[in-house]
């Protein structure tokens, strides 16, 4: 890979593959279909797991589920699933793809996720750390001689499997993903591996609680970022009224 590559406009980070189709596939499919480049960086290949048989399966899924989305740029890290840690070598990793793709906004995990993978924590902390390092001078060594890259906005997902909290949370916008709810799940259908006929419940529940957050801003279907900072707009009426 070159040093600099054809920019993104959006990277979604993930620890595992099918992490980022859950929370925000709705959402990169739209922004696909609007024109933007994006691209999923997932910073494990999520093996093993009960159901698959190796990697190469996991990650022809991966493969699969970006067509479905019309996803530009998909990239495996080769950190372990089960033992992803926030560690100095997985933040540089993470800022270098950063740094080479040059996205304006990155979303990645905004929370913990209890009883489910730690992963998904050290991810987080993986993503707020490579934001930051991949804009910071003097450290050509460390980045393979690429240049700073500042990221203009930072988004915070949640796995769409549980309810946002009823205390709510400051800081809010929700994508309206009507017209791309049916190809969000389709991508997760791609993984046959980790939702199989026993699961089949995840659809319903994926679809419900996307329902839901079109319901709370009045549409049919949606997904809820968290920015990191207060949102700013210079068109408060295109802003406010979608």
């Amino acid at each position: 890979m070159s040093k600099t590559e054809e920019p993104l406009d959006v990277i979604a980070v993930g620890a595992h593959p099918d992490d980022v189709e859950i929370a925000c596939g709705g959402t990169l499919a739209a922004l696909a279909e609007q024109g933007y480049r994006v691209g999923i960086i997932d910073l494990t290949d999520g093996e093993p797991t009960p159901h698959s048989p190796g990697p190469e399966v996991r990650i022809a899924e991966a493969v699969e589920a970006a067509k479905v989305l019309g996803v530009h740029v998909r990239k495996i890290l080769p950190f372990n699933n089960r033992r992803l840690m926030d560690g100095f070598d997985e933040r540089v990793a993470l800022a270098l793809e950063f740094r080479k793709y040059k996205p304006k906004i990155v979303i990645g995990f905004g929370s913990k996720t209890p009883m489910a993978s730690p992963d998904h924590y050290q991810a987080m902390q993986i993503t707020d750390a490579a934001v930051f390092y991949s804009r910071l001078t003097k450290w050509e060594d460390v980045f393979q001689g690429t240049e700073p890259h500042v990221i203009d906005r930072q988004l915070y997902f949640r796995l769409n499997f549980e309810p946002v909290p009823a205390s709510g949370i400051e800081n809010s916008i929700t994508m309206d993903i009507t017209d791309t709810l049916e190809q969000k799940l389709e991508a997760i259908r791609c993984y046959k591996t980790q939702f199989p006929p026993s699961k089949s419940y995840i659809f319903d529940r994926v679809r419900g609680l996307a329902i839901a957050a079109g319901a709370a801003a009045n549409c049919y279907a949606g997904e809820t970022f968290i920015s990191t900072r207060s949102l700013r707009t210079k068109d408060l009426i295109q802003s406010v009224l979608g």
